[in-house]
């Protein structure tokens, strides 16, 4: 300490530095060094790894959960157009069971009725154009039949189609 107090405000002699001994205490790479290798060198504080990986996998977690939803919204949508194409299927199969006597247009529109309690009927006329003569049990579906010989529900009259 004493040898501190004698060397405060004294000038520095350059010609008195030793330089090999200085070259001895600089490091060769200094830039690869994980601490600042002088005075006035920025800081470098070392990083909590942990801390970095953990905001890693959260935004790891909150993407692939981002991705999962869409796969997930695409597969409901996906289940969606099977299930109609079903129905259709369905509706059709009971069009061709059902009476029908001509021979229907595609793209043109038809009423689905429940002639009796194991017969179906196609008919060009609309349940409002009846009038008081019904020849039908009850109003099932008013229908399209598409360019691939299936069936469109337009309008059903009950969910059991």
């Amino acid at each position: 300490m004493a040898k501190d107090k004698e060397n405060k405000g004294k000038e520095i002699d350059i010609n008195n530095i030793d330089f090999d001994k200085l070259r001895e205490k600089v490091a060769e790479n200094p830039g690869i060094l994980p601490y600042a290798h002088t005075s006035g060198s920025a800081i470098i504080k070392p990083e909590d790894k942990g801390k970095l990986k953990g905001r890693a996998v959260k935004a790891m977690h909150q993407q692939t959960e981002k991705q999962m939803l869409q796969l997930y919204e695409q597969m409901q949508t996906l289940a969606a157009q099977a299930n109609a194409i079903k129905s259709r299927v369905h509706i059709s199969e009971r069009i061709y069971l059902a009476d029908m006597p001509f021979d229907p247009i595609i793209g043109e529109t038809y009423y689905l009725y429940q002639k009796d309690e194991e017969k179906d009927v196609l008919s060009l006329i609309a349940p409002e154009e009846w009038g008081r003569s019904k020849a039908f049990i009850k109003y099932l579906a008013k229908v399209q039949m598409l360019a691939d010989h299936t069936w469109e529900v337009i309008e059903k009259a009950e969910e059991d189609i």
